[in-house]
């Protein structure tokens, strides 16, 4: 397995299908379309959607249908949708106030606020209008699709990950409970959310998703961790946001709170333990682990 040319393969996939699934930007109003687009086609590493086809793709090989697979580029559009409206929100002033995202300014610094705003509601119901029409031939499935990607994004998952931690810098000291609790679910959730999208395209049974929930969970973390270890360690020119925000902000981060070496060894465990779970999968899954793996030593 080339995992290079595997990996420039999904994103190819990924980008075509930002381009065919999202409103042109000619579309009235032309100011709110562009907005959206202007985030999505800043690039970033796609991973949550390359998840989707990848997990798809696996248990599609597992058990190849007498009919044509279900496609699942429409699902991982939408969860690169729903993501890039929380990176939106979550750079806007009254959040965490950041000029700089994928190396380009931040939408409401390149358009303004309420257009950031807005761009970012748009993209959120785009995502689950995309999942219904998309599947809409297979009703359950669809029903299967939308539910776990509100659950993800909901108030009990990525927007109450996201409460927690802007109540978090508030706090004199967090608690390590406090601290997964945030990234549990502002981070872990979407990325569990990409795997077993995946998996319900595929095919896979109640155990096999379990499987892929507990993958995701714990390779949310160690991407969190590692995202904490490169603000404290790394530049604003290679990580293509603003570098050293977390110390600035005295924000409650895995490397304040149990420090560098600490924090490394805890990324490594759990992702260790994201492949153990991939481990009791059937098929091919060498490029998952190889993901998993350049996710866990990436250096922005």
């Amino acid at each position: 397995m080339d995992f290079a040319a595997e990996l420039k393969r999904h994103v190819a996939r990924v980008e075509h299908g930002l381009d065919l699934y999202l409103p042109a930007a000619t579309t009235r109003p032309a100011r709110l379309h562009t907005a959206m687009r202007y985030t999505l086609e800043a690039g970033g590493k796609r991973l949550r959607p390359v998840l989707v086809l990848a997990t798809a793709e696996l248990f599609q090989s597992v058990a190849p249908s007498a009919t044509a697979p279900t496609d699942p580029l429409p699902a991982a559009v939408a969860i690169e949708c729903l993501h890039t409206y929380s990176l939106i929100h979550d750079d806007l002033p009254c959040m965490d106030n950041d000029d700089l995202r994928r190396g380009r300014p931040t939408a409401h610094k390149q358009f303004d606020e309420a257009t950031a705003l807005l761009a970012g509601d748009a993209l959120l119901t785009h995502a689950f209008a995309l999942l219904a029409e998309s599947y809409d031939a297979q009703p359950t499935l669809a029903h299967a699709l939308i539910r776990e990607l509100a659950a993800a994004a909901g108030s009990r998952r990525l927007i109450g990950g996201q409460m927690a931690d802007l109540l978090a810098e508030k706090k004199f000291e967090a608690t390590p409970g406090e601290l997964e609790f945030i990234h549990l679910n502002k981070t872990a959730a979407m990325i569990e959310a990409a795997l077993v999208l995946g998996g319900l395209l595929g095919g896979a049974g109640t155990g096999e998703l379990a499987h892929l929930r507990r993958a995701g969970r714990n390779l949310g973390l160690a991407f969190q961790i590692i995202d904490d270890i490169l603000d404290a360690t790394a530049d604003t020119a290679t990580l293509g946001k603003t570098a050293g925000k977390d110390a600035k902000a005295d924000k409650t981060t895995f490397v304040k709170l149990h420090g560098l070496e600490i924090s490394r060894r805890l990324a490594a465990e759990h992702t260790t333990a994201a492949r153990g779970e991939l481990d009791r999968l059937l098929g091919d899954k060498s490029f998952l682990v190889a993901l998993l793996e350049t996710m866990a030593t990436r250096s922005r």
